[in-house]
């Protein structure tokens, strides 16, 4: 099983949106790193699912439900997507300061690598920061 944390801005899709919608097609991915992390998706994989700009913080849990397929919002096959199904929002948010403070999580992707939308994490981050939202 592999771990990963996909960013989105809550005002263009918000965790309680795809909660409501149950599953989605995670589409729109044009970095190169990115879409490689999205090929790299299998199916059960957990995934946590952070809010962006003003709020920082993840805020819920999904996963993979179906692997990697050529986005349809691409003009070409260059571009993949993957879906995943909603699970339930983490008791407490925990925002990026809070992860950038923990010293468990100083290499964790999402600050190495703070412009990519999709990105690995440990099994061990993933856990740390599950425990970090109760």
């Amino acid at each position: 099983m592999n771990y990963w944390l996909v960013k989105q801005e809550p005002d263009s899709y918000s965790f309680e949106t795809f909660q409501g919608e149950k599953k989605t097609d995670w589409t729109g991915v044009r970095n190169y790193t990115a879409r490689n992390n999205l090929r790299a998706m299998k199916n059960g994989d957990k995934v946590l699912y952070y809010h962006s700009g003003d709020e920082r913080s993840v805020v819920g849990l999904a996963k993979v439900t179906k692997t990697a397929f050529a986005d349809p919002t691409a003009d070409d096959d260059t571009w993949s997507a993957v879906e995943l199904e909603a699970g339930k929002a983490v008791k407490n948010p925990v925002t990026l300061s809070a992860i950038k403070a923990n010293p468990k999580l100083a290499n964790i992707a999402l600050i190495k690598l703070s412009r990519l939308s999709v990105v690995p994490l440990t099994k061990d981050e993933y856990d740390e920061i599950i425990t970090m939202s109760k």
